[in-house]
């Protein structure tokens, strides 16, 4: 665990490194959700560069698409492209665009319209059920993402179908682009939501590996329904001016900033060892 915490700080840092290059980026959402990336690639997914192919894949759809630079830094750290391509992030004629584009090894589909991602995977779930495979399908949503009423309809779906090889993450940091979630669109009653839905609902640490890891542990011996993992995240986490700042959903650090940043990821990976 101590490993992939670590892991997880060296991972920001390419975050931090992607965006400080691009001048674009969402590095408050890619920070909160850095955790839950890290535990789900390094350990919780039949999912690796040499599987790809695979139909018995497990699937993972990023629905809060505009976290892409996380995605990219966990992808390209476990070897599914070489970690040089994350040097062409947003740049012209790169192929690792703003959003998941899927012409990008180990991305299943384009996502980033919020609340596409849950209903996409009830079906890859639903069609997994049908054919007798023994794949795990898994997403990650904002909570700000919760006001689109499509996330509702797939919830609704999963809940009928009974679809225990899905399981979907809140990234539960409690702020968006607009300020507070609870400001924009209240949403504390999520437990009981999605348990009238038919879910079986976790609750996980989201900035901790080893509860995350118990969380994706114990959601793949429930059986007869989906599983939903609230992860309670810091955003921003691991940089002390970014951490619970809405400004830093959408924001690019200066160079004071970036070398501030380095520092203090630095600090905490060591620590993490």
């Amino acid at each position: 665990m101590e490993n992939l915490t670590a892991k997880s700080f060296e991972i920001r840092q390419d975050i931090l490194d992607i965006i400080y290059r691009a001048k674009a980026g969402h590095i408050g959402g890619d920070f909160s959700v850095c955790d839950i990336l890290t535990a789900l690639y390094y350990g919780q997914m039949n999912v690796s560069p040499e599987n790809i192919h695979d139909p018995n894949r497990d699937r993972f759809v990023l629905s809060k698409g505009h976290s892409v630079e996380a995605l990219y830094a966990v992808l390209a750290s476990r070897g599914f492209f070489p970690k040089e391509d994350l040097k062409t992030v947003s740049q012209y004629n790169s192929k690792y665009i703003g959003h998941p584009n899927n012409k990008v090894n180990g991305i299943e589909m384009n996502s980033g319209s919020l609340g596409h991602g849950l209903s996409v995977c009830v079906g890859m779930a639903l069609a997994g059920k049908m054919n007798n495979a023994p794949y795990r399908v898994y997403t990650v949503m904002g909570d700000g993402e919760l006001a689109e009423g499509s996330v509702w309809e797939g919830a609704m779906a999963a809940g009928h179908y009974k679809l225990d090889n899905l399981t979907a993450v809140i990234d539960r940091n409690r702020l968006q682009i607009s300020g507070s979630t609870e400001d924009v669109m209240t949403q504390d009653s999520q437990d009981d939501r999605w348990r009238s839905f038919g879910w079986y609902v976790l609750h996980a640490v989201g900035n901790d590996i080893r509860s995350l890891n118990a969380a994706f542990d114990k959601a793949k011996t429930i059986k007869g329904k989906p599983t939903m993992i609230i992860a309670d995240t810091i955003k921003g986490y691991g940089v002390s001016f970014i951490q619970n700042s809405a400004p830093w959903h959408h924001k690019v650090p200066t160079e004071e900033e970036y070398k501030q940043a380095t520092q203090e990821l630095s600090q905490r990976r060591a620590q993490a060892i």
